[in-house]
């Protein structure tokens, strides 16, 4: 192992790279197939302009968290930080600054409005309250900052309210390993809602939170960022289903056709929480189909990864070598089916589709009126839209609007991003305007439009 700070330098890793054991085993190794050998190349299709309307309002969605060194006596000590931003951008107010160019910058963030959520949790070597042990620790804090978490000052909605809701959802015939079988128990249990006991002598408490599971990768006597992460994208997307919930509850789920959700990273749940995709997903089935009832559309929910595979791929195919203009046009678009995805992206003879356990959504590439890629993914609003066997554009009726913003918002500073994921980043990085309320901002905004 390198010492902290130390680093190969290029000549050593590339003689590693030009070794004989490497290309023995590149050798051995599954190749895709070039277009010159036969292998299939999209074939992307330019989209029709959207009939319906560009939503009025964007509601961004994106977290950060760092681990930082605090001084306890205990050596190794450690808390996470986690800060989770959502900023609502009124498109109608972009789009009347823009017609007097050069639009003044204190204007334009007349635009934004911001709220940022910050927590700190356990990490390793920091005991609190009466536990006895950071595991623990961090699980009752992880329990309390959902439990807290209230996104609107008015109607007091929490977060767990909406995290209990997808609980239900959880198959119960699976049981999980009680939280305190590192230290002797033995029980199998279902987590239930709310703050209960394990049925065990101990009588020990069991957090509903304890479902997710995120504690089983929790590490005594080392980094956490793993469990950081994981908390993380467990609060973005739980963010994105409770403001759906509080509009469907306020009576104003009509009024969610003119909003845009952006998440940043794709729409899916990794690690210990995955099964929270699969009740993320049943969740926005039932919304949309309210939804629908009221305006005969669908919701505009849209992911945006700006690394990774799936990116490196688009960029790879779009610039082939021997083509003098790139495959993608400006305004076409691409969806890859299961078969491609397991060919061309990610190599794999399963059986099972590609993500069926962490996705509640699907991805395509898109370059815009502009010449920029993006790789965006789009939830899964029915079950007819819930496969990837087919990549008919029909199927997703809400495609042509969601390219309609994305040429509107790409960014011109960042590759593969959107201005509203950007400005979410830079409020999650940096909080700030900590006290403000996005459900109140959003609702305001609303209403004023409705007048």
């Amino acid at each position: 192992m390198p010492y902290e700070g130390e680093f190969a330098a290029y000549l050593p890793l590339q003689r590693i790279a030009d070794s004989d054991q490497v290309k023995a085993l590149l050798k051995r190794a599954k190749r895709a197939l070039s277009e010159s050998e036969g292998g299939k190349l999209p074939r992307p299709q330019v989209l029709p302009v959207a009939d319906s309307p560009l939503p009025d309002l964007v509601l961004a969605i994106d977290g950060s968290n760092a681990e930082v060194n605090v001084a306890n006596g205990y050596p190794g000590a450690r808390v996470g930080y986690i800060t989770v931003a959502s900023v609502l951008l009124n498109l109608k107010l972009v789009d009347a600054l823009d017609e007097y160019r050069p639009v003044d910058p204190v204007k334009f963030r007349t635009t934004e409005e911001a709220a940022t959520r910050p927590a700190a949790l356990p990490g390793s070597n920091v005991v609190t309250r009466e536990h006895i042990s950071a595991r623990d620790s961090f699980r009752a804090e992880l329990y309390d900052l959902i439990h807290n978490a209230v996104v609107d000052d008015d109607d007091h909605a929490r977060l767990i309210e909406t995290y209990e809701e997808l609980l239900r959802y959880k198959p119960r015939e699976k049981q999980q390993r009680c939280p305190y079988s590192y230290d002797g128990c033995e029980i199998r249990l279902s987590v239930p809602a709310g703050l209960t006991e394990c049925p065990c002598s101990k009588r020990r408490a069991i957090f509903s939170t304890d479902a997710l599971r995120i504690h089983e990768g929790f590490r005594d006597d080392s980094s956490n960022g793993q469990a950081l992460g994981e908390t993380m994208q467990v609060w973005e997307q739980l963010l994105l289903v409770h403001l759906l919930r509080c509009l469907e509850i306020r009576g104003m789920l009509e009024q969610a056709q003119k909003i845009a959700f952006f998440i940043d990273g794709p729409l899916a749940v990794f690690g210990h929480p995955a099964w929270l995709s699969a009740a993320i997903s049943t969740e926005l089935k039932r919304l949309n189909a309210e939804a629908r009832k009221l305006t005969g559309r669908d919701l505009t929910i849209i992911g945006i990864e700006k690394s990774g595979t799936f990116v490196d791929h688009f960029s790879d195919i779009d610039i082939v070598h021997g083509r003098d203009e790139p495959l993608f046009e400006d305004r076409s678009f691409f969806m890859p089916n299961d078969d491609y995805i397991k060919q061309r992206i990610i190599y794999s003879a399963s059986e099972k589709r590609y993500g069926a356990d962490t996705y509640f959504g699907r991805k395509f590439f898109y370059k815009t009126k502009n010449g920029s890629r993006i790789v965006a993914n789009i939830p899964f609003l029915d079950d007819e839209q819930d496969s990837l066997l087919s990549s008919e554009l029909s199927l997703y009726p809400q495609i042509p609007v969601i390219c309609g913003l994305l040429d509107k918002l790409v960014s011109s500073r960042f590759e593969n991003a959107v201005t509203p994921i950007v400005s979410a980043h830079a409020h999650a990085a940096i909080p700030l305007h900590l006290g403000e309320k996005v459900l109140k901002q959003l609702a305001a905004a609303l209403m004023k439009d409705g007048k």
